[in-house]
């Protein structure tokens, strides 16, 4: 595997049963919740969609209550297991951003909430290229990430340490251009928080249709 895959899968094993105390639902977040109800609106019967890097699942449980029908995928084992406790409705699986075991063009929609942050980026091509091959032509994509410009690493957190995993902050201009450039449309650019620590991005995109 490869290594920051390893280091990133080692990390979430030891936060995964602190995580959810630091990461409040999505429901008492009005902006996050307005993005994805969008989301949710612009894929509702339009076929599966899937929450590429679920963690425990808080997004994938949005995304179902608002009519989806949804399928969590993440790297972490641990996480997926607290998933599948919380959310006992909802299918849940383990994969990879660069290599989904989904087939091409079989989703109308996919949300990475925070799910790129890991990956070097140097990789991205490939992540963005393998998001638009597992979505069907009209299909849309949301990503959630930290705005910024550098390699941010940690060794503690979410009440753990012990741990060593680099977080990518990126610009949100940045990420356009990543989509870009393996064929989506953008749609929507949004900066959160311009002025805190740590700005958050949200991109919202569209696999042109034949």
């Amino acid at each position: 595997m490869t290594d920051f895959l390893t280091t990133t899968r080692h990390t979430y094993a030891i936060v995964a049963e602190n995580y959810d105390e630091f990461a409040p639902p999505i429901a008492e977040d009005v902006q996050d919740r307005a993005l994805l109800t969008a989301f949710a609106d612009l894929v509702r019967d339009a076929g599966p969609v899937a929450d590429l890097g679920c963690g425990t699942g808080r997004v994938a449980a949005y995304l179902a209550s608002a009519g989806l029908d949804v399928t969590g995928i993440d790297l972490s084992p641990e996480m997926l297991a607290i998933a599948r406790r919380d959310h006992p409705e909802l299918r849940f699986s383990e994969g990879s951003l660069l290599e989904l075991d989904l087939p091409d063009g079989g989703l109308a929609g996919a949300a990475a909430w925070y799910s790129i942050i890991h990956t070097p980026p140097a990789r991205l091509p490939e992540v963005a290229a393998e998001l638009f091959r597992v979505l069907r032509p009209g299909g849309h994509l949301q990503l959630a990430f930290h705005v910024g410009d550098r390699r941010h690493h940690r060794t503690d957190g979410y009440g753990k340490d012990g741990f060593s995993l680099d977080i990518y902050w990126l610009p949100v201009e940045r990420v356009c251009g990543l989509l870009s450039g393996a064929g989506f449309e953008i749609l929507t650019q949004v900066l959160r928080d311009p002025a805190a620590r740590v700005p958050q991005g949200r991109v919202l995109a569209r696999k042109p249709a034949e």
